[in-house]
C-alpha cells in the first residue's frame, strides 16, 4: 500500500543544521522523496496546519516558533509510509521517544520536536494540499526498482 505523507522539518531542525540527516534517515529507508520546499511559514499558513489545535494552552506558542525560522516541508512516499515516517519521528516527548528514532536521537524539548509528520490518510491529503499543487508532488519511480505505482 503506496502512501503519501506530509513531512515538516520544523525551524529547530534547520537551525541545528539537521535536514540532511533527517532526510537521509528516510531515503535509507527506501522512502521517495516526492516533493520537497524550503520556506518561510506566516502565521496564516501555520493556522491553516494547526488549526485543529486552536482551543489548546499551547497553541499561540506553536505558531510563533513554526514561524520563528525557515522549515522544509516535504511528501513523502513508500510502502505505508505514513506509519513509517511516525515510526521513525518518534514520540512527540523526546524524552519518551525511542532511541533510533529522530526525536530520541535528536530532539531537546516537547515543544521543540525538530518534525511534524501526517498521523492519518486524512490529515496527510489536507497538509499536502496547504503547500503543493497536485503537479509538484512526483510519482516515480527509483532505479534501483523499489517502487511499483500502483493506484
Amino acid at each position: 500500500m503506496i502512501q503519501k505523507a506530509f513531512v515538516m522539518l520544523k525551524p529547530d531542525s534547520v537551525a541545528r543544521d539537521l535536514v540532511g540527516d533527517i532526510i537521509g534517515r528516510f531515503e535509507k529507508k527506501g522512502l521517495n522523496i516526492a516533493a520537497m520546499k524550503l520556506i518561510q511559514l506566516d502565521l496564516e499558513t501555520a493556522s491553516k496546519l494547526y488549526g485543529i489545535h486552536k482551543d489548546k494552552e499551547f497553541y499561540d506558542a506553536l505558531l510563533k516558533y513554526v514561524t520563528s525560522g525557515p522549515v522544509v516541508v516535504m511528501v513523502i512516499d513508500g510502502y505505508r509510509a505514513i506509519e513509517g515516517v511516525r515510526m521513525m519521528v518518534g514520540a512527540t516527548d523526546p524524552i519518551s521517544a525511542e532511541k533510533g528514532s529522530i526525536r530520541g536521537d535528536f530532539a531537546l524539548f516537547i515543544r521543540k520536536n525538530l518534525v511534524h509528520a501526517s498521523d492519518s490518510k486524512e490529515s496527510a491529503a489536507r497538509e499536502i494540499s496547504i503547500f503543493f499543487s497536485d503537479e509538484e508532488v512526483l510519482i516515480y519511480n527509483k532505479p534501483t526498482g523499489i517502487w511499483v505505482y500502483e493506484e
